[in-house]
């Protein structure tokens, strides 16, 4: 480890040895590391980021605007936590510790280890889990509601239409591509805003026991909350569990939401959200598993109502 870098850590801690540091994984496409630091009195994560000389997209997007999107995402994270990062009942977030930029031009992020209190990731969670984790959104979409999305993306998630211009040039949906704009506007304009996470999926949410917490804010911005919600039903259902299960979701999220002028307008973009998703999906990855008869529903509804 550089030495500044070790001296950042030990100075923020204020711990006084490093005993070692682990690989939690590399950054998308080769963006940097996350990792766990472990001291002689505690453990940190270190989100390091150093963008690649060239790299290398999983699904071969890598375009100058691929590599913008990216460098922007970390920036808005730093954002976050500097400007936005505050204590929200039922809606846990690490707490950060210290962030910047060293001289090689690497920035990071020392967070909170959550799992030194007890936190852990579920591949697959119950219906209790679920239903912390829809609470966790409703909580956190209420405390920033009409909140301004400054420092942050203007509109949040990693598949808004302005930031994915070459996933829709190469799109195989002609109907849905002639429509993305509309759907794109009609989301947009509406009443009710809120900060939204931005990329809500199981993989972000950590637990311990009635307790959960939600990491990676590389996409938050503003935006209506369903869209948070509909992106997480995303990541744990298959297509013959999101037809049963909608209901219940969407009602244990707005229970929890408690705005009824609110949950009027966020139910009825519902089918909106889920479509400009699919849009998104079928110029990224036209084979996607998530390209299901469910959401293929929604889109057809939606490119009716249009």
């Amino acid at each position: 480890m550089e030495q500044q870098l070790e001296n950042i850590l030990l100075s923020s801690t204020k711990s006084s040895s490093i005993i070692k540091v682990e690989l939690i994984q590399k950054l998308w496409s080769g963006y940097g590391g996350l990792k766990r630091v472990v001291l002689n009195d505690q453990s940190v994560i270190l989100k390091l980021i150093k963008f690649p000389n060239e790299s290398h997209h999983p699904r071969g997007w890598n375009t100058d605007i691929s590599h913008e999107r990216k460098a922007r995402s970390y920036e808005v994270e730093m954002s976050w936590y500097q400007h936005f990062n505050q204590p929200i009942n039922h809606a846990k977030i690490p707490s950060l510790i210290q962030q910047g930029e060293l001289k090689t031009k690497e920035k990071f992020l020392i967070l909170e280890d959550l799992t030194s209190s007890g936190f852990s990731s579920k591949v697959k969670i119950n219906p209790t889990q679920i239903k912390l984790c829809l609470k966790w959104l409703a909580k956190f979409h209420s405390h920033y509601l009409n909140a301004e999305p400054r420092h942050l993306w203007p509109i949040g998630t990693y598949w808004h239409l302005d930031t994915r211009p070459d996933e829709l040039k190469v799109m195989k949906d002609n109907e849905l591509k002639k429509a993305a704009h509309l759907i794109d506007q009609k989301l947009n304009s509406s009443k009710y805003k809120t900060i939204v996470h931005g990329d809500a999926k199981i993989a972000n949410f950590l637990f311990k026991e009635n307790e959960v917490a939600a990491v990676d804010f590389q996409y938050v911005g503003g935006g209506v909350g369903i869209k948070d919600v509909a992106y997480f039903l995303s990541s744990i259902y298959n297509e013959e569990e999101l037809h049963q299960k909608e209901s219940w979701c969407l009602d244990t999220y707005f229970k929890e939401l408690a705005n009824p002028e609110v949950e009027k307008e966020w139910r009825e973009l519902y089918p909106y959200v889920w479509c400009d998703f699919y849009r998104f999906l079928n110029g990224w990855s036209p084979g996607h598993y998530k390209l299901n008869s469910y959401s293929e529903q929604m889109k057809n509804k939606v490119l009716e109502w249009i």
